[in-house]
């Protein structure tokens, strides 16, 4: 019982020091929302985008060998 008391005292456990670090000031709460939407957005578009490419291989026009060898009309 003392040990929980006295854990509490101390500081307490990941999410009051998260408290404390993130959500204490409004302007450092609102700079760690930004921030972590900026990227976390680009952490879905780079999954997405490799999601894509891996389900249409041999499908793209990159691909396509034939798309980038046309003659020139000289």
């Amino acid at each position: 019982m003392e040990s929980t008391v006295a854990s509490r005292r101390s500081g307490g456990g990941l999410l009051e020091g998260l408290y404390r670090v993130l959500m204490r000031r409004t302007s450092v709460y609102a700079t760690f929302v930004i921030a972590g939407a900026f990227v976390g957005e680009r952490v879905v578009d780079y999954g997405v985008h490799k999601l894509w490419e891996y389900n249409n291989v041999g499908k793209r026009y990159e691909d396509i060998s034939v798309l980038g060898s046309r003659p020139s009309e000289e």
